[in-house]
């Protein structure tokens, strides 16, 4: 408050042009004969030219007095302030007053004996932003008088006048504490209360302590404003005298029960600031979820969600048991509402109340199910993605999710299939005992399941974990009733001529009547002869064709027919484990040789039906080659048990040293998590009441946020990060030198510009002019100065940036040249907008990875060649240089080879996504060579990473 009040906030307004600037004389005439609205406006240029550093108008300070002073008129008296505020009131001894404010003081105290309340109001707060002793000190009397008046807005108004006139001056008005406590104590307007309470907060904290201890047991029924004062005083005050924090507790913990939520949210925020006691924090964080339930503001929702996330990573496990009270938010139809619910309720599960957080995540998820939500399928995978984190963590309830999951696998959409299946993958290797049921339950919804990539994964899970001959069995019958008849091509063919002699039978006696009309020969136009019976012969073909792709067939061979080979790929692989892992268990070589032979037969049926006219595509060269290696592999086995090994147990290794990487990567995000908050065991514990008095500097965490948020507490550039910041603007040789420091926060760019006068002459009216290209607005423009003789000056311009896309900033600098003559003109460099002061590493699922990968439609695809160590240097070079992230699993890296593929992922503080596939190769100490693709959803963050991309790429042949 004392700050606020104490220092004054000017404002410069820009003038494009000087040359409109009015002389001296017409700003008098103006001033002797116009009207109130030309006086007015008169007045506004005025103040224009003097907030802009120009002392002219201080020479029209009598026609002020005289033609101005004297007005009636509201707007001209606040003008007026405001000219006093800003003109010249003393004498060059910067002490005494001019003669012509003993007129201004005159008028001023006839203001404050005004009778309309308005004018003496607003005189009032032109008190307390003049700080001379000689000017007040005429004043007080009178305004000391207005803390009587019968209005409120001239009391509360009186009340910051004199608090102002005491904190510069506290000689005029030494018993103020005592006035403004007694008005305090007698008044009964709220907001005059409050402005009396606010003045006595920072000029006697001790009287404001003693008010409280009074009015302790009325201050829940007081105003907002005033409560809001209220708590405000004791969060600051109970930094420094910790002794009141009881008495405090107490009246927090009242003003939590306020039907205003503002003041509910304040309190519970400064009743975690007072205390660290459990049941306080519950207490407050209980009420900080009833306003995330309460408030309708999806904004305010996310804010108080934030809070509720900083108590819990304070206060460890002191929330666990809210965490259904914080799923009660699910109830917002917000998805990023539902997100970080979603969020902190997986930090707060526990062994204790992970039955109860899954039974409520199921019901969800049949809502999603039966009901229509905005964004259902996004809030699907949430709800999936949260349960599958919980039954990792806590194997008990694995058996009851996974099961629930796998009943409505048939009825979710692709996206949130593929999880499902993602999770059972993981759940089968982690958890051997349920591997027998689930295994049974998926293989009874293949013929439900109509999604492509949900075969893939189920193919998979059954190929490597039937393991007895009863699973081996039923997965086989399951896989040939989701086939239907073998060989598929001549079962097609047979139902294609079986439509054909259904449709002659049908269509006999009408085929007799229509044969003479479509065997009659008929002249085309180039004079040749056609039968209709050719034409109708080819349609009807066509026809039954296409009602033989259409009709109903088993989901497996749908897909087959339908040109998913990928999937035929590793329906094969399936069926070769199937067969491999049957030979080992069983000794019946007959039974053996059957399912090899079907093995053998399905697959050469594929091939042969990819190659037919009943696929909509045709088989690609790679699936063949793979059914082809899995038939060979089939023939081979029995004699090469290292084919067996690659199938039955490589695979398998190869999952399992996934799930290793990835829990890994989760504790080392974790253990990460754990040090920010983490004490040493050799550090020094601060008990409170152990201390001396202001021995340890209090802190104050809302102070701290501020800073925070305005910058204030950013970390200082070193000198040489300062100097790779300077832009060279001009040269050496060029009549006037210039070179710009670039400074970006981050939403601005900031350039403070240096101005040397190279020359022997007086550089006038010379200003620097910038204009851009792209997303960039100039909002703060360099001023016209004049520079003397081999002197620089230093000039300020603020560019408001408002997206990553590649941005330029260009301009000249504008000096009159000798006697008037025509202008001089220096073109400046231009000063390009680093994407990577934007761009920040970050991080994603797979799974989100391509679905963004497949949604964002402009890609920028550059090719690379450069001479490098090997492979990994490249990728950490490029890592480093371009602010992204590798979501590349550090297994999937290991290895010396000679190629290297990774995806990229980085974000940028406008919230735009990019995407990078880097796909490079080297043969031996070669250089190295492949491309990068990016993608993002706006062109330009994609053209200025692959810009970015090719500078690291010269830049890593000239370092080597």
């Amino acid at each position: 408050m004392a700050t606020s009040v104490q220092d004054s906030c000017y404002t410069i307004v820009h003038q494009d042009n000087s040359a409109d600037a009015p002389s001296l004389q017409d700003l008098r005439n103006s001033l002797e004969k116009g009207s109130d609205n030309v006086k007015i406006e008169t007045m506004r240029r005025i103040l224009a030219i003097m907030l802009n550093g120009d002392p002219m108008p201080n020479q029209l300070l009598m026609h002020v007095i005289r033609f101005v002073m004297p007005s009636k008129n509201k707007v001209l008296k606040k003008l007026l302030h405001f000219y006093w505020e800003a003109c010249t009131k003393t004498q060059a001894d910067g002490k005494t007053l001019l003669q012509e404010m003993v007129l201004v003081i005159n008028a001023i105290r006839n203001d404050l004996q005004h009778p309309n309340e308005y004018i003496r109001g607003a005189t009032l707060r032109f008190l307390t932003k003049i700080q001379l002793p000689e000017l007040l000190e005429p004043l007080l009397p009178t305004a000391r008088q207005c803390l009587e008046h019968r209005h409120s807005y001239v009391r509360k108004n009186a009340v910051f006048a004199i608090y102002s006139i005491y904190i510069h001056s506290e000689n005029l008005v030494p018993d103020a504490p005592e006035l403004i406590a007694n008005f305090l104590a007698a008044e009964g307007d709220s907001s005059c209360r409050r402005n009396a309470f606010l003045a006595l907060c920072a000029i006697s904290p001790e009287r404001v302590v003693q008010w409280l201890e009074e009015k302790f047991d009325n201050i829940t029924g007081m105003e907002t404003s005033m409560q809001m004062a209220v708590i405000e005083f004791i969060r600051k005050d109970s930094l420094t005298n910790a002794q009141n924090r009881a008495r405090y507790l107490k009246v927090i913990l009242d003003l939590l029960e306020s039907p205003s939520s503002t003041v509910v949210y304040e309190a519970a925020t400064a009743l975690t600031a007072l205390t660290s006691n459990p049941v306080a924090i519950k207490a407050a964080a209980s009420k900080f979820i009833e306003l995330v339930v309460k408030e309708s503001d999806n904004n305010v929702k996310l804010i108080v969600l934030d809070r509720i996330d900083n108590l819990r990573r304070k206060h460890e496990r002191t929330l666990d048991d809210l965490v259904m009270d914080v799923l009660r938010v699910l109830s917002s139809p917000d998805i990023d509402v539902r997100k970080k619910a979603l969020d902190i309720a997986l930090e707060m599960v526990s062994s204790r109340n992970v039955e109860e957080v899954i039974q409520l995540l199921k019901k969800e998820l049949t809502k999603t199910i039966d009901e229509a939500y905005e964004k259902n399928n996004e809030y699907r995978q949430l709800l999936i993605h949260t349960i599958h984190q919980c039954a990792i963590r806590f194997s008990e309830v694995a058996s009851s999710v996974v099961h629930v999951l796998m009943e409505c696998i048939a009825e979710f959409n692709s996206a949130s299939a593929v999880d499902v299946i993602a999770f059972v993958k993981e759940v089968v290797e982690k958890f051997p005992a349920l591997r027998s049921a689930i295994i049974a339950q998926l293989m009874s919804t293949l013929s439900e399941v109509r999604a492509n990539k949900v075969y893939r994964g189920a193919l998979w899970i059954v190929g490597e974990y039937c393991t007895s001959e009863t699973d081996v069995r039923e997965a086989w019958r399951r896989i040939r009733t989701s086939l239907g008849e073998i060989p598929i091509l001549a079962s097609e063919q047979r139902l294609l001529d079986a439509t054909a002699n259904e449709t002659e039978g049908l269509n006999g006696d009408s085929a007799e009547v229509a044969a003479s009309s479509q065997s009659s020969r008929k002249v085309l136009a180039d004079g040749t002869y056609a039968t209709e019976s050719a034409i109708t012969s080819d349609s009807a073909k066509k026809a039954r064709l296409e009602a033989v792709k259409k009709a109903q067939k088993p989901p497996l061979r749908q897909l087959i027919l339908d040109g998913d080979y990928y999937l035929a790929s590793i329906l094969s692989v399936t069926l070769v484990k199937l067969v491999m892992r049957y030979s080992e268990m069983s000794s019946d070589s007959a039974r053996v040789n059957a399912l090899r032979a079907e093995a053998m037969l399905i697959m050469t049926s594929i091939i042969r039906v990819g190659q037919s006219q009943f696929v909509k595509t045709a088989i690609d060269e790679d699936s063949i080659d793979r059914i082809f290696n899995c038939v060979k592999s089939l023939a081979e086995f029995e004699e090469n048990k290292g084919v067996e090994d690659v199938f039955l147990k490589d695979t398998r290794s190869a999952f399992t040293v996934k799930l290793t990487a990835e829990e890994k990567k989760r504790s080392a995000a974790f253990a990460l998590e754990k040090e920010k908050t983490a004490a040493q065991a050799d550090d020094l514990i601060n008990i409170r009441h152990l201390a001396r008095k202001n021995h340890v500097e209090p802190v104050n965490e809302l102070e701290q946020d501020l800073s925070k948020a305005t910058g204030a507490e950013s970390k200082l550039e070193d000198v040489s990060s300062k100097l790779g910041r300077v832009v060279q603007l001009t040269g050496f040789s060029d009549p006037v030198y210039a070179e710009a420091y670039v400074k970006v926060h981050q939403f601005d760019i900031v350039l403070d510009i240096l101005l040397v006068n190279q020359t022997s002459e007086t550089l006038q009216n010379l200003s620097v002019e910038f204009a851009t290209l792209g997303d960039l607005k100039i909002v703060e423009r360099p001023t016209t100065q004049n520079i003397g003789p081999h002197s620089f000056y230093s000039v300020q311009a603020t560019v408001k940036v408002s997206s990553t896309d590649t941005g330029v900033i260009f301009g000249n600098i504008v000096y009159d040249g000798p006697a008037g003559a025509e202008s001089n003109i220096v073109i400046l460099n231009h000063i390009h907008a680093d994407i990577m002061d934007y761009i920040k590493p970050a991080q994603c699922t797979e799974s989100q990875f391509r679905s963004m990968w497949t949604e964002f439609e402009w890609e920028n695809k550059v090719n690379l060649n450069s001479k490098g160590a090997n492979l990994r240097e490249f990728l950490a070079h490029l890592m480093n240089n371009t602010n992204m992230a590798c979501l590349t699993p550090e297994a999937s890296l290991e290895g010396d080879c000679g190629f290297l593929s990774a995806n990229l992922y980085a974000r940028s503080i406008f919230g735009e996504d990019a995407l990078a596939n880097l796909s490079i190769e080297q043969d031996g100490d070669g250089p190295i060579t492949g491309h990068v693709r990016i993608r993002s959803k706006g062109q330009g963050v994609a053209l200025s990473l692959g810009d970015r991309i090719a500078a690291a790429q010269r830049l890593k042949i000239s370092a080597q």
